[in-house]
């Protein structure tokens, strides 16, 4: 079984009318069928760290799945050269908020010295790393299918920053993607891998690009593209795994 996990309803509309069947955990919708040959799970955790956690232990703890697959819209780092409509896959997930704020400037949870999770003899701070085998994957399935699609210029992999306050200048926007080597910002990915890594569960997290992290201005963003263009990279993804 794969679960599926998106934080707002808007970025799974292909997904729940293919699967149709609809119930209720603890007040987050689920939908359970089948899209090919694989059973699938879908919930939607709602917006942030701690929907997207306890939706993801949701999951874990009721379906026990092979494979969570995290997926929606995030911002590109401006030196990127994403643009809106493009589609990114995490190489690893970064707690951007957590640590310590001094006069020298940010430090992560390895300043204070207590990890945020602890397994085995392995001590995580706020980097989560996530499967190679399982983003080359989806780096390939995105290749294979965007290149038919409009306004992709670009499919990349790399470091994914998960905040709790969205970045609205190009102060901050250059700092965070100077800071963390990142090349997109979201706000539930790093507490859905946390929660993977703690059950030992595998994670593929994929993302359209809604919008530039900088300056904000809504008018510039396409959250409708970034759905539809991630949405059918899943789809793919879902058939070649």
């Amino acid at each position: 079984m794969i679960a599926l996990l998106s934080s707002v309803r808007e970025e799974g509309k292909l997904l729940t009318s293919e699967l149709g069947k609809k119930s209720v955990i603890a007040g987050k919708p689920l939908y359970k069928g089948r899209i090919g040959d694989r059973q699938v799970v879908y919930m939607i955790s709602g917006m942030g760290k701690t929907n997207a956690a306890h939706a993801a232990t949701i999951l874990i703890e009721k379906f026990s799945p092979d494979l969570v697959i995290l997926f929606g819209a995030g911002g590109a780092y401006p030196s990127t050269g994403l643009k809106v409509g493009d589609i990114v896959v995490a190489g690893e997930e970064i707690y951007g908020d957590e640590g310590v704020l001094d006069k020298n400037g940010f430090h992560g949870t390895e300043y204070i010295g207590i990890p945020l999770l602890k397994k085995k003899a392995r001590r995580y701070f706020n980097r989560f790393l996530l499967e190679r085998e399982l983003a080359a994957k989806a780096l390939k399935s995105s290749n294979r299918v965007t290149c038919h699609l409009s306004r992709v210029t670009a499919v990349k992999t790399g470091a994914f920053v998960t905040v709790s306050t969205c970045t609205g200048t190009g102060k901050r926007a250059r700092e965070l993607e100077k800071r963390f080597g990142a090349i997109c910002e979201n706000m539930e990915g790093a507490a859905v891998a946390h929660i993977c890594t703690l059950y030992g569960t595998p994670m593929i997290e994929i993302r359209g690009i809604s919008n530039i992290a900088g300056q904000r201005d809504k008018s510039q963003w396409n959250i409708k593209l970034a759905g539809e263009n991630c949405r059918e990279v899943l789809m793919e993804l879902l058939r070649s795994l």
